[in-house]
């Protein structure tokens, strides 16, 4: 008996050791917060309890049960939850506009998208990587990796700006290709923890709380609210900050929803800061387990009118499967929704350039005819040595 305990203590002992060692010397899991950082956070009127807190209420079932259905859901797989054949996509290459008062977006999948604004460069949200999880062999991966652009081949970026540090949204891969090219990141409080971890200097790093505004070359950036969490490591849930942006500059005005469940702050936002030429509003990845932390594409229109959006892109959708519904699903009824609300609403493909304010906005129904496209993701190695995208 006592043989046996001795056993079961030493294994135990044995997956606490070996978790300690993988969350502190694997860097894809970021780093941990100063005691400075922390100093700055817990002055955040939106920091409570040891964490962050939303707006409203947000009850998220975390129960043993909900846990079990969610696994056995995944494990059961969704009809038609992944394209069967090669998704449609542009050889995308950045535009480069002639016009500093113009304005362009190339959505780059899921939330990853490539903005000129008013002669600034910018990405947001850069998850280029093959999967959205801390080890690039594991996880669901990306629905297409042909290769087909070098991220060392990018022009100067002049800002990165992050809304969580969700796996999906902050890849330790693409930000190691990134950061030698990038005057200034873009990230709600603690955020900068990882960004530190993984070689980028603090003076390049600005941390915002909720309403906060940077100045930037011209550009106003402003952290808003969204309803979500954060959290990349075993402990440390919601002890970073998540956020939407708004980007606004003298002659254009965006929204980034980052991820968000639907609720108030959409309306404060556009009360504040509205209205926008174009929004970029999550689309996807929802489900009724978790319907705090993500839209359904109803909510995601709904919440494109009340930031007083003059037309959106719907993102978070077309390069991962993390929930139950068919690929497509979301895209469906964002537009049908759209057409219902007398909402206008555009879908580029992936690597499709929308220059706001030109009159042409895609809206075609590409998802429905498949045919083979052309655009690659950066595809990590253990060493990070792949620098194609």
């Amino acid at each position: 008996m006592m043989t046996t305990l001795l056993i079961v203590l030493a294994f135990v002992a044995g997956i606490i050791i070996s978790a300690y060692l993988v969350m502190n010397y694997v860097p894809s899991f970021g780093g941990k917060l100063s005691e400075e950082r922390m100093r700055t956070i817990t002055r955040s009127r939106h920091f409570e309890g040891g964490k962050f807190r939303n707006l409203i209420p947000t009850a998220m079932d975390t129960s043993l049960k909900t846990n079990i259905s969610i696994l056995l859901d995944f494990m059961k797989g969704t009809p038609e939850g992944k394209p069967v054949r090669p998704i449609a996509a542009e050889r995308w290459r950045p535009l480069r506009l002639q016009d500093n008062r113009s304005a362009s977006v190339t959505w780059l999948g899921h939330s990853a998208l490539w903005l000129e604004v008013e002669g600034k460069t910018m990405i947001v949200d850069p998850m280029l990587g093959r999967t959205p999880s801390p080890f690039p062999q594991i996880g669901g991966k990306r629905y297409r990796t042909t290769l087909s652009l070098q991220l060392d081949q990018l022009p100067p970026i002049d800002a990165v700006l992050i809304s969580h540090d969700h796996y999906d949204h902050l890849d330790y891969g693409t930000i190691m290709k990134l950061k030698d090219n990038v005057k200034r990141f873009f990230v709600p409080l603690g955020v900068g923890a990882h960004l530190e971890r993984w070689g980028i200097d603090r003076k390049n790093i600005t941390e915002l709380d909720w309403w906060e505004e940077a100045e930037f070359e011209g550009l106003t950036l402003a952290s808003t609210p969204a309803r979500h969490f954060s959290g990349r490591r075993l402990t440390g849930r919601d002890t970073t900050l998540w956020c939407s942006w708004v980007i606004k500059g003298e002659y254009n005005s965006l929204f980034f929803s980052g991820d968000s469940g639907y609720g108030p702050h959409f309306k404060q936002i556009g009360d504040k800061y509205g209205p926008f030429d174009l929004t970029l509003m999550e689309c996807g990845q929802y489900d009724r387990r978790w319907s705090a932390i993500h839209m359904v594409p109803e909510e995601t229109v709904q919440a494109h009118l009340d930031v007083k959006g003059k037309r959106m892109i719907p993102i978070h959708w077309g390069a991962f499967s993390l929930a139950m519904h068919a690929w497509t699903d979301p895209v469906e009824r964002a537009v049908k929704a759209a057409k219902e609300k007398n909402a206008a609403i555009c879908t580029p493909k992936i690597g499709e350039t929308v220059v706001v304010g030109s009159g042409h906005y895609p809206s075609s129904a590409w998802w429905r005819h498949q045919h083979d496209g052309v655009i690659g993701y950066f595809s990590p190695k253990a060493t990070h040595s792949d620098s194609t995208v």
